[in-house]
């Protein structure tokens, strides 16, 4: 499954990595690209493994504040 994720918080290269990291750390997370332009995360994961709190409560850990 994909989703897109609005990021509210980065500010610069550093905090798009650090989220790319969370997202990265979560079981089922196949894949994770961060825009600092667009401040969204897009994000392909395995539904049987993550939901989508998951994600969020991740990106929430790193800093930041997902909607």
């Amino acid at each position: 499954m994909k989703t897109v994720i609005k990021i509210k918080g980065m500010s610069c290269g550093g905090c798009r990595k650090s989220v790319e990291n969370a997202l990265a750390r979560v079981p089922g997370v196949v894949s994770a690209d961060v825009s600092l332009e667009k401040a969204e995360a897009s994000v392909e994961f395995d539904e049987n493994k993550a939901a989508l709190k998951d994600l969020k409560a991740a990106i929430v850990k790193a800093g930041f504040s997902a909607e």
